[in-house]
């Protein structure tokens, strides 16, 4: 049932970018619109308003995702919590070739199972905040901004995502 739900949910999003438009044309979507309108969809499912798709950030999480590709390592990128250009992140990696771009953010997307209303961190009906603070960043309610980029090594692809305003402050809720 899992696989068929995904399944589902690729053909979905699929079907509502053709309807929107998306597909009409000469040329397939690019990478980076099927990546925002895949955030975006899940957005739209709360009333968020759409974020926009921001060059800087994708330039950034280029750079990071480069650096995870060539060292083989999965860490998010380290900040400093007082800096007022922060950005949120995050990260997907997986065997390289084998998933669409919108089944990667559809990952993060998944986690909303695990969510529960309430003031961040407290959002996990697991008790482990890693449970939906991908799923959090991505439905933040400040956050106004995407930009993402895949790198890929002889076995994996490392999608990684930036996002600003940064989502998941504790004290505050997501959405």
């Amino acid at each position: 049932m899992f696989r068929r739900n995904r399944l589902y949910r690729g053909v979905r999003i699929a079907a509502l970018m053709a309807s929107a438009g998306v597909l009409a044309g000469a040329s397939l979507p690019s990478l980076e619109q099927r990546l925002l309108y895949t955030h975006n969809a899940e957005r739209a499912t709360e009333g968020l308003p759409a974020m926009r798709w921001d060059a800087g950030l994708a330039a950034d999480a280029a750079a990071w995702a480069r650096h995870l590709a060539a060292s083989g390592r999965f860490d998010h990128y380290e900040e400093f919590s007082d800096d007022p250009d922060a950005q949120g992140e995050n990260l997907w990696m997986g065997t390289r070739g084998a998933f669409a771009p919108e089944t990667m953010v559809g990952h993060w997307i998944e986690e909303k199972r695990n969510f529960k209303p309430g003031t961040f961190p407290n959002n996990s009906r697991t008790g482990d905040l890693a449970d939906v603070g991908h799923y959090t960043q991505i439905m933040w309610r400040d956050t106004g901004s995407v930009g993402c980029a895949i790198a890929k090594n002889a076995e994996d692809e490392y999608l990684v995502c930036r996002y600003a305003a940064t989502g998941n402050v504790i004290g505050e809720r997501p959405f």
